[in-house]
């Protein structure tokens, strides 16, 4: 008899327990709400903490008027002086081109960032060549290194719209949020 409740009770147990759930780190809860991938960690090497928002796509539909079946995605990191995360140095910012058209990479003179959030245009500067691989198509990472301040005006904004050279895209409320995520795990900003 004690068997029986005993395996009725185990299974029950098993039954009820919501699918999905895991502990695989904590902040699962902001990745469920956005989709990102947040990172914190001491690089000893530069003597700073880098808070880390990886690889996260912003859009495949193509990027307006310029790269038809073109996809864009983004990666993000704070930087933090040695291994306090309460004041950010500096933010960088690689965007990642991939398109099936091997010729339509960025020259050099088309890699000016510049970014509007609500009405606020910024000039954040030219943005440098990271990697570039020709396979199936064309993959091109172009990066840049900015103020904290002007990020802090991307992630106040409703609305954020960025070009590149010919290439220009709006991020999703989703790529927002993960940007917010990604400045509230910063303790205090100033």
């Amino acid at each position: 008899m004690n068997k029986a409740i005993c395996v009725v009770g185990c299974a029950v147990i098993l039954l009820l327990q919501v699918p999905g759930l895991t502990t695989r780190s904590i902040g699962t809860a902001s990745e469920v709400k956005h989709g990102g991938k947040i990172e914190v960690k001491y690089d000893g090497f530069t003597h700073e903490t880098v808070m880390s928002l990886r690889k996260m796509r912003i859009s495949c539909a193509g990027i307006k008027d310029t790269f038809k079946g073109a996809c864009v995605s983004m990666m993000v990191n704070l930087h933090c002086r040695g291994t306090q995360a309460n004041y950010v140095n500096y933010v960088t910012l690689q965007l990642v081109f991939e398109t099936k058209e091997w010729d339509r990479g960025h020259p050099t003179d088309q890699r000016e960032l510049s970014v509007v959030a609500n009405n606020e245009t910024m000039r954040l500067g030219q943005m440098k060549l990271i990697s570039q691989s020709v396979d199936d198509g064309l993959t091109e990472t172009l990066g840049i290194t900015f103020p904290y301040d002007a990020f802090k005006k991307i992630i106040q904004a409703q609305f954020v719209e960025m070009q590149v050279g010919q290439s220009r895209f709006a991020l999703r409320e989703k790529n927002l949020d993960a940007l917010r995520d990604l400045s509230n795990r910063v303790v205090a900003a100033k």
